[in-house]
């Protein structure tokens, strides 16, 4: 761990301004990859069960990998192993733009090739988040993940809007452009500095397999935040039903699509923004507001026919999930020794991104039965049930006041 700095400002630490560079370029890659990869499937299937296809592909892996995820975050140079994601993104983008240029994507090669670039994300998420503390003193922390959740949403802005518009003229070109993005990300990632870490790595075992999971169950905060968050964003997520509100019930094109995907990062960056300057009081309250509000936000936007309504829905939408994110991950890596939070966010990272993954395929498959505007209303309601369920499951989550380094372990 770093010794604490005299300087005050996340700016003050060079390292933390090229990981803040490199997360927004890679995941501004990834979003303009995810706008141009929904357009293409869609329109060549015309089959919103796809869509959810495209979120299971990049699920399975999270899942399957989990345990082995953790494992290689504690005992690897946590650099090598996010550049190294890097530019297996890049070789999956790549293959996308060749299979385009060529016109020989089928929906099959596309879900292979998206199945590839899940898995290094799936390596990437958790261990691009335990590099943090190695990076800026534990005091900053809870702003540095502020800050670091403001550069991926300042990408959730920029990339989608952007791949919108380079998807019109020529997606080929989208594909391209997230090539070189990933590869000056992984550039970035190698030139950070972090503290060494002098804690003797223990070799795997069933132990250390499934220590992370042992940790979290044994600590109710830390257990309630993350199955909170998994089954909202499980149940309350939209994303995988944008291009079907941008086509066929706003009834407009890609472009549009891309607004859409910036909107709740729009929300999500004033609110990131908010909290990388300001510390949090009444977190575990806060908490569960924020989780009530992705509920309403989610039933507004399925009941909207209006692109200026849709967006505001989403804002609010985006904004609601930034403090629920902000709050989980400080209260995940405060109370987590260093030696092992690879492990244990590379669990978290298993729920939390997951459920994103998966809420795509559940909003798909049941938009396919039912219709978009209902899959969009029966998550929203799932979500403020779920909120109220979770205050009487977990009242030492309720209980949480401010969010500090030194913290107790969860109890």
């Amino acid at each position: 761990m770093p010794e604490p700095a005299a300087a005050s400002s996340l700016t003050r630490h060079p390292s933390f301004v090229l990981f803040w560079c490199a997360r927004t370029f890679t995941n501004g890659a990834y979003m303009m990859q995810g706008v141009a990869v929904g357009w293409q499937i869609y329109e060549l299937t015309n089959d919103p069960f796809d869509l959810g296809l495209v979120g299971l592909a990049q699920f399975v892996p999270l899942v399957g990998f989990s345990l082995i995820i953790g494992q290689v975050a504690d005992l690897f140079d946590r650099r090598l192993v996010v550049a190294s994601c890097q530019l297996s993104k890049a070789v999956a983008a790549l293959a996308l733009a060749i299979g385009t240029a060529r016109g020989a994507l089928s929906r099959d090669a596309m879900l292979a090739i998206l199945f590839v670039s899940g898995t290094a994300r799936a390596f990437e998420i958790p261990t691009i988040h335990a590099l943090l503390p190695g990076i800026v003193p534990a005091r900053l922390l809870p702003r540095a993940i502020a800050a670091s959740a403001s550069a991926q949403q300042t990408a959730v802005i920029c990339g989608p809007s952007l791949g919108g518009l380079l998807y019109m003229l020529s997606p080929t070109g989208v594909y391209a452009t997230c090539t070189i993005v990933f590869i000056a990300a992984s550039v970035l990632i190698s030139l950070i500095h972090i503290a060494p870490r002098t804690e003797e790595r223990k070799p795997i075992s069933l132990e250390t397999l499934f220590a992370g999971f042992r940790y979290i169950r044994s600590r109710p905060v830390l257990l309630g935040a993350i199955s909170l968050d998994l089954f909202a964003v499980l149940l309350g997520g939209v994303t995988a039903l944008l291009p079907i509100y941008a086509r066929d019930i706003l009834e407009t094109g890609p472009w549009a699509l891309g607004v859409l995907r910036s909107a709740p990062a729009v929300g999500a960056l004033a609110t990131s923004i908010v909290l990388a300057r300001h510390a949090i009081g009444g977190a575990g309250h806060l908490m569960f507001a924020a989780v009530g509000m992705f509920g309403l936000a989610s039933l507004a936007f399925g009941l909207s026919t209006s692109l200026v309504v849709s967006f505001l829905a989403l804002m609010v939408y985006g904004a609601s999930d930034a403090i629920s994110v902000i709050i989980r991950q400080s209260l995940v890596q405060m109370r987590t020794p260093y030696e092992m939070l690879g492990r244990v966010l590379a669990v978290n990272s298993m729920f939390t991104g997951s459920s994103g993954s998966l809420g795509e395929f559940r909003a798909g498959a049941v938009a396919a039965a039912l219709g978009a505007v209902p899959s969009a209303l029966i998550g929203g309601f799932g979500t403020i049930a779920v909120m109220l369920i979770w205050m009487w499951a977990f009242p030492q989550l309720r209980r949480v006041d401010k969010l500090a380094p030194d913290a107790e372990a969860g109890k």
